[in-house]
């Protein structure tokens, strides 16, 4: 996706980074590498784009493995109460309280919270970790923090296209994500 990783990470002057727009994105890589049908794996931040393509273009997805891919209120930890606030109020304040959620230490405690000590290398958060010094990269996450609203509001229609078109499904979910909780795994 646009802006994560090692791929291209445009200005926020070239590119407005939202879902819809990494939605966008996704789709016109299928298209131009002519992908007709796909299996969607979603995690995180794709599965709402995943979600969003779905809905879109049913017909195309073959079936979704879903890991920690949330499409409900109930799928939401605590720290979203707080930023649903920030979403009805963005002050430049509150917006600037997310660039700890960029922080080594936060990150860190995404791989490791709740595992034993020493069963996870630091490969993973070593690379996350170096990807936020990149110039440009907490406002963009910054703007898809506050955009993730959208996503909210699209899970109802997010669920009616499961329940409609019943794809096949496999969702596995770590107990110990504190962004996308686990009581939103048994409805998936």
């Amino acid at each position: 996706m646009i802006g994560f990783g090692n791929s291209a990470a445009p200005s926020r002057e070239s590119f407005e980074y939202t879902f819809e727009n990494l939605t966008k994105n996704v789709a016109g890589f299928l298209a131009a590498l002519k992908v007709d049908q796909y299996f969607l794996y979603v995690f995180d931040y794709g599965a709402p784009i995943g979600f969003r393509l779905a809905m879109r273009q049913p017909e195309r997805v073959l079936g979704i493995v879903s890991q920690n891919g949330n499409i409900y209120q109930e799928g939401l930890g605590p720290k979203w109460a707080e930023r649903a606030k920030y979403w009805a109020n963005p002050t430049p304040e509150l917006r600037a309280q997310y660039e700890s959620a960029f922080a080594p230490a936060t990150i860190k405690g995404q791989y490791l919270t709740g595992e034993k000590p020493g069963t996870v290398g630091p490969d993973g958060y070593s690379l996350d970790i170096a990807h936020t010094t990149e110039p440009g990269y907490a406002e963009r996450q910054d703007d898809l923090i506050f955009d993730y609203q959208t996503n909210v509001a699209l899970y109802p229609q997010f669920q009616d296209y499961v329940r409609q078109y019943q794809p096949e499904n496999l969702a596995a979910w770590g107990k110990n994500d504190p962004s996308f909780i686990y009581p939103g795994a048994p409805r998936s």
